[in-house]
Order: structure tokens, then C-alpha cells, then sequence
């Protein structure tokens, strides 16, 4: 929900940040130096001169997830629009690539590529003066999980399968991928994710995500993650965590606190809890939300490894909890307001559309990383800026850009 009176052309623009504010924000995100040694690293660097360089390919890639609706060629006349522009009239004319060179661009790429820039420069953005990003000096973490649909073609049926419908053995419309998220709660900023196909559950990608948590962070979940070795791996990272429960788990109170929480226990197995063996002492705060079907009718029971009451009061834990849902806005905001679902991604191969969720996700976090920077220039709570405000002030800012000095922006710098 957009602030009352605070409009993005007078944050962003010339009279606002300015343009040098904002190529700074966009560099944070995706920094150059970050996209140099992906492709390094991957050995996609081009061998000889091309007018689709790696460099260009991955700012195309990214830049489809900030113009989901249009065609691969209008992307790229979108990207190098300034520098056209700008061009010097004794250079040879560039000339805009067909689909099928841009197409062989993007396999020459891959989605290792991608991947591993992703991995470079996700993680949390929030600073200790970040509205809403932290509970007692914890930062806010969430896991969760969703689906996306591409394209309907044999390569990616086999690939990531599609799911069943309730009317017998019908397939649905579209081969699906699964994501798994991890986001900072107060930034909604992706740290890390997994994409798996269809048919593969949500819980062990979470245990895998646990890879990018660590000291000073609280993670959320939802009853779908609980598991004993959620607990166990969360807690072997030296991290804490507040997730909700199963009905059927097994809590003995050990302790009553005054707060009405109580100390139990979980134990890996229930022959285990017989035995009283292998149990991990936990926190459990239960209670009660009202529902259209009445009051108190829908029941919760968090289990959490902050122990002390007076630190962090079961009230208070109850409503951070609720904090989880930011994770939900997130991937709504990269499935519907970013991609226009229920548009299926575009790439017609398994390898491709794994590239194009990474470019999905790094262009979800070159805005966020934007929105980020206008809140903590106004002094506000990022939640209470635009997503799609920010998309668009994005899409109109890279073509002007690009008429800036390379240097200063290095990610859309003129590659070509």
C-alpha cells in the first residue's frame, strides 16, 4: 500500500533522489563486480566479440522479470534504448538481435550462470534502523513456498511436471515449478531459494534453505515446515526460531510461565518420547484468533526456541509471528504483480526457465533493494511503499541510464 501523499517520481526523480541515488541502489543489488565473477566463475565469458555479450545476456534476463509481459526482443530494445540513444554517430550501428540469436545467447549463458549470482547477492538488506525488520535485536526471517507455470512444451512436463486436478486424472493447464523462499520479513528481500520440480515437497527444500541462516536471526514457518530436524538444524546454525505446529505433535508441559506459555519438549520419534531421549526443550504459546465463524474458533500453538518470558512476552511473540505472512506478500508480489500471473513463464526448455526464475528473483530484489533505500531516505517502514510504483519507476529509469556514464551504473552499462 503506497504512503499517503508520498509520490515515487518526487522520491525517485530528479527533484527526489536523483539519478545517482538510484544507480547506487541498483548497483547494491546486482553489483558488476558480483556479475563478473559469476560468469567467471562459470566460464560463460564470450570468446570472441558478439553483439549479445554474457554481460548483456544476464542485464536481459534480469531485465525480464521487470518486463514480464513483453517479448524477449522488446526487453532488449528497452535495456540498450539510452546507449542507443547516446551512441557515438562514428560506431557502427548496433542492430537488435532476431529472437532465435537471442534465444542462442541465453543457452550459451545457461542457469548456472544465474544461479550463482543469485547466490552472491541475495541475503538480508535491513539495517538496525529498518522499521519492522527486527524482534529484541533478532532479524526476521520467513521460509515458504510456491509455484510458478511455464511453458506448456514436452521438455518441461518431463522436466518439472505438472499437478492433478480434483476432477478425476486431469492434468492442470501448465507444467509447474516449485519455489522455496527465504525472505527478510521487514524488506521482504529474497536471501535464498530452491527451485525444485512439481512433484518435489516444500519441507526438505526449507531444510535446505537453512544453509543461509545463521547468528542473530529468527525464523518463521508455518505448520506445513514443523519437523524435529527443522528444530535441530535451525538451532546447529545458532539461530532461533518461532513456527507454528501440528495438532497431532505431542507437547507435555514440563513448565507453566507466567505468561500462560509453557516449557515442553520434541522428540524425534514417539518411541524416543517414551524413552526420553533425544528431546530438544522448546517453548509453546497457544492461542486462540477469531474467525467470520466466531470468536476464539481457530486455534494456534507456536513452539519457539526464545525461552525467556520477560524478554519475550507470549503476547508479543504471537504477533511477530504473524509477521510470517510478509513472506506470502513477497512471492505474491514476484508471481502476480511482477510476472502478471497467470501468464506462464516464456522459455520453452527446462535450462532457460530455471534462468528466468533467477532473473524473476534478481529483478524482485533490485526493487526491493530501490524501496529499501527510499524508506530509509524518508525515515519510513518499507511496507508502506509501492511495489508496483517501484516497478515502474525501475522501467522507466534504466533507459535513462543508460545515457549515464558506464561507471556509474555497472550492471546496465552499454555491453554491446
Amino acid at each position: 500500500m503506497a504512503l499517503r501523499g508520498w509520490s515515487w517520481d518526487t522520491a525517485i526523480g530528479p527533484a527526489g533522489l536523483g539519478d545517482r541515488p538510484l544507480l547506487e541502489a541498483l548497483e547494491a543489488a546486482i553489483p558488476d563486480e558480483a556479475v563478473a565473477a559469476a560468469i567467471e566463475a562459470t566460464g560463460t565469458r564470450e570468446r570472441r566479440r558478439r553483439r549479445l555479450p554474457t554481460h548483456l545476456v544476464v542485464t536481459l534476463v534480469v531485465a525480464m522479470g521487470l518486463w514480464a509481459a513483453e517479448s524477449m526482443r522488446h526487453v532488449l530494445a528497452e535495456v540498450v534504448a539510452g546507449w542507443r540513444e547516446g551512441a557515438p554517430a562514428r560506431r557502427a550501428p548496433w542492430q537488435l538481435p532476431s529472437t532465435a540469436a537471442i534465444v542462442q545467447a541465453r543457452q550459451r549463458a545457461g542457469a548456472r550462470l544465474l544461479r550463482e549470482l543469485f547466490r552472491a547477492v541475495a541475503g538480508p538488506i535491513a539495517t538496525a534502523k529498518t522499521q519492522g525488520a527486527f524482534l529484541g535485536g533478532w532479524r526476521l526471517l520467513a521460509v515458504d513456498g510456491t509455484t510458478l507455470d511455464v511453458a506448456d512444451t514436452p521438455a518441461n512436463e518431463r522436466a518439472f511436471g505438472r499437478p492433478t486436478t480434483h476432477r478425476g486424472n486431469k492434468s492442470g493447464a501448465y507444467p509447474q515449478i516449485r519455489v522455496v523462499a527465504l525472505i527478510e520479513t521487514g524488506t521482504h528481500a529474497l536471501c535464498d531459494v530452491v527451485l525444485r520440480p512439481f512433484r518435489c515437497g516444500e519441507a526438505p527444500a526449507a531444510l535446505r534453505l537453512l544453509r543461509s541462516v545463521g547468528p542473530g536471526m529468527l525464523l518463521l514457518w508455518d505448520r506445513g515446515f514443523h519437523s524435529y530436524e527443522m528444530v535441530r538444524a535451525t538451532l546447529a546454525r545458532e539461530a532461533q526460531f518461532l513456527g507454528r505446529t501440528k495438532g497431532n505433535i505431542v507437547l507435555r508441559p514440563t513448565e507453566i510461565l507466567p505468561d500462560g506459555s509453557f516449557l515442553a519438549a520434541i522428540y524425534p520419534t514417539p518411541t524416543a518420547r517414551r524413552h526420553g531421549e533425544g528431546g530438544i526443550a522448546v517453548r509453546v504459546i497457544e492461542y486462540a484468533l477469531d474467525t467470520p465463524a466466531g470468536p476464539g474458533r481457530e486455534t494456534y500453538r507456536l513452539i519457539t526456541s526464545l525461552a525467556d518470558e520477560r524478554a519475550f512476552p507470549a503476547e508479543s511473540l504471537a504477533a511477530t509471528y504473524h509477521e510470517r505472512w510478509e513472506v506470502e506478500t513477497a512471492l505474491d508480489e514476484v508471481k502476480v504483480h511482477q510476472w502478471a500471473h497467470p501468464r506462464p513463464l516464456r522459455s520453452k526448455h527446462p535450462c532457460e526457465v530455471v534462468q528466468e526464475v533467477y532473473g524473476l528473483l534478481l529483478a524482485h530484489l533490485a526493487i526491493r533493494t530501490l524501496m529499501h533505500a527510499a524508506a530509509a531516505r524518508d525515515g519510513v517502514d518499507p511496507d508502506r511503499l509501492s511495489f508496483v510504483g517501484a516497478l515502474r519507476v525501475l522501467r522507466r529509469a534504466i533507459p535513462r541510464a543508460q545515457r549515464t556514464r558506464p561507471g556509474h551504473l555497472p550492471l546496465f552499462l552499454a555491453a554491446c
